[in-house]
């Protein structure tokens, strides 16, 4: 690995490879989600079965359970809005949580993701 591919792999919280992995390992990561999507993978990396959800078809500042059986292990924020990803199914702050910024990747997530909320701003 040169020296500049070392710097820019250490300076992407998400390292070289997983920069550059798609749905089920296909090179370049935006491929997999389109512009104004939230796009959730089973599994890390972005591999698996994925669920995709708009604006237009969902509701802002609501909480958004995912299917039974469903739980997200990577996602995508391409709604460009903020996303909060929850433990819990009903959006509690009991579980873990997090907010993602619009335009962020994460290829594994801490915990198993069961509901979101899509912010205004």
């Amino acid at each position: 690995m040169t020296v500049l591919a070392l710097l820019a792999a250490l300076a992407w919280p998400g390292g070289a490879a997983a920069r550059q992995q798609g749905p089920g390992g296909a090179s370049g990561r935006l491929g997999g989600c389109a512009a104004g999507q939230l796009c959730l993978w089973e599994r890390p990396d972005f591999k698996a079965k994925r669920l995709t959800f708009d604006l237009a078809g969902t509701d802002i500042e609501s909480c958004v359970a995912l299917p039974p059986g469903f739980t997200a292990d990577s996602y995508a924020n391409r709604t460009g809005r903020p996303v909060t990803v929850y433990q819990s199914a009903e959006c509690a702050s009991t579980g873990e949580f997090h907010t993602h910024p619009g335009g962020s990747w994460t290829p594994e997530s801490a915990y198993e993701v069961r509901a979101f909320k899509i912010w205004e701003r």
